[in-house]
């Protein structure tokens, strides 16, 4: 269950034609404005056939079934993974709702501070498994690009 505004945000349906304002309040949304027509949509499909399959998976963090098919790539910048006619399984992997919702609140700050997410800070003890803080132009080798492959680096440090 979300907080009501999962029409509105900025990956929605309704965000693809729109450029969607929220205004706040003590971190409530208080009003949603629509500004516009988006000119740069993010198409987020995901051909059936990997839903299919990735649903049928558990949480590659939490274990618990019924999970959300999460596009590993949190810039939404990679065409492949975009692209119905080029995306594979591997560009993808099963997050409960809790899980891809803490994914979506590191990608968001990572892509605004241009900062990755650092493992280190929920105890792991490496931040990347490849690249560092600033590394740009991929999002791998952070924890949440793909847990199960960090968790498997752990194994070689």
């Amino acid at each position: 269950m979300g907080n009501g505004g999962d029409w509105c945000r900025h990956d929605s349906k309704l965000a693809q034609e729109y450029n969607v304002v929220r205004n706040k309040e003590k971190g409530r949304i208080v009003s949603v404005q629509l500004n516009g027509f988006n000119k740069k949509p993010i198409k987020k499909t995901i051909k059936a056939s990997i839903v299919k399959k990735i649903k049928q998976k558990r949480c590659v963090i939490l274990h618990t079934s019924n999970p959300e098919v999460d596009h590993k790539n949190g810039r939404l910048d990679d065409p492949k993974s975009l692209n119905t006619s080029t995306q594979t399984m591997q560009d993808f992997q099963p997050l409960s709702k809790a899980a891809n919702d803490a994914k979506r609140q590191h990608c968001k700050k990572c892509r605004k501070s241009g900062t990755r997410f650092d493992a280190a800070s929920i105890g792991y003890p490496m931040s990347y498994y490849e690249g560092d803080a600033k590394h740009q132009g991929t999002c791998v080798g952070c924890y949440w690009y793909d847990p199960l492959e960090f968790r498997a680096k752990l194994k070689s440090i």
